[in-house]
């Protein structure tokens, strides 16, 4: 990662720069790495993926990899500039050579952001863009992007790093920064990222921020987070195994009280389930089996989607406890 950058933001200080540090992207790195390599380009490119995945990053490191120098690098965040007079704006500069590159590269952040209007703007310059031209389109949402302008893309879909993915980064980042995390620490914070080098990093800058001897426990995670306590999730996984719906709908109470993300706990049980399950597998009379997980799984699949965000972890209670 960046030596030189003095940055207390962590998720900019560690963002990668050059193709060996980007984490969990192989399969687009080396496809990117032999186009350059074998001369064979696209004019248009479209990075699909949740939220801190490395789209952009990719898309700068992609660029430089060209040749380009930042004079000739434009991003543009289309959750602002949306319209079709900004795209008209890049329509009408891109005939313009580069000043210094052998390329000339737009990078449209959120382009599933953009109006109607602005796409059939943008198409017309994807259709017959100059020699010197090339676009990378970046998007969490790539069902909002009109097929015409899907096709005139190579597409390439970011994977959201796994648990072990992120827990690894989460220990070698605050190594190099000078702290020492206690056991299951780096769990809990790779937990709660959700699938986001970005959100990772911005909670354990969070975590950080307050460490007084830079020795970080998970209860100092717990309190700056808000994450659920983990002696919460073992006693609602305890009412779910003598079958105490009344217990078990008492701490889901708990949980919404205490602003905490009710997806997070689910997130949480989960993982204590899925350990008792596989430790007890062959116990007939274990409680904790593979109909609770899917009810669970269930559950933290709804969450968000309905008005009452604990809703379907409470139908989840009743329909295992009966």
């Amino acid at each position: 990662m960046p030596k030189n950058d003095n940055s207390s933001v962590l998720y900019r200080k560690y963002r990668p720069s050059i193709w060996s540090e980007v984490i969990g992207q192989d399969h687009v790195v080396s496809v990117l790495v032999g186009s350059i390599e074998q001369k064979r380009l696209s004019h248009a490119y479209l990075f699909s993926g949740s939220r801190g995945t490395g789209k952009t990053s990719i898309a700068r490191i992609f660029a430089r990899a060209l040749g380009v120098s930042e004079n000739d690098i434009y991003e543009i965040d289309a959750a602002s500039n949306r319209g079709i007079d900004d795209i008209r704006e890049i329509r009408d500069g891109v005939n313009v050579l580069p000043f210094e590159s052998p390329y000339k590269v737009y990078i449209v952040d959120e382009a599933h952001m953009l109006t109607k209007d602005a796409f059939n703007a943008l198409l017309k310059t994807l259709e017959e863009p100059p020699a010197h031209a090339l676009f990378i389109l970046a998007t969490t949402e790539t069902d909002k992007i009109p097929e015409t302008v899907i096709s005139r893309c190579q597409v390439f879909s970011f994977k959201k790093p796994n648990r072990e993915i992120l827990k690894n980064h989460i220990i070698q980042v605050a190594k190099k920064e000078g702290y020492s995390l206690e056991t299951g620490v780096a769990d809990l914070i790779a937990l709660l990222g959700d699938g986001s080098f970005r959100d990772t990093l911005g909670i354990l800058q969070k975590v950080t921020g307050i460490s007084q001897d830079k020795k970080i426990s998970i209860k100092e995670v717990e309190d700056i987070t808000g994450a659920p306590k983990g002696a919460l999730a073992e006693d609602f996984l305890d009412a779910l195994k003598n079958r105490e719906k009344d217990k078990a709908l008492s701490i889901i109470s708990k949980v919404v009280e205490g602003n905490i993300s009710v997806k997070t706990f689910i997130a949480l049980v989960l993982e204590k389930a899925r350990t008792l399950l596989i430790e007890n597998s062959a116990n007939k009379d274990n409680k904790i089996n593979s109909k609770v997980l899917l009810e669970l799984i269930k559950a933290y699949d709804a969450t968000g989607r309905s008005y009452i965000e604990s809703l379907s972890l409470e139908i989840a209670v009743i329909d295992i406890c009966g």
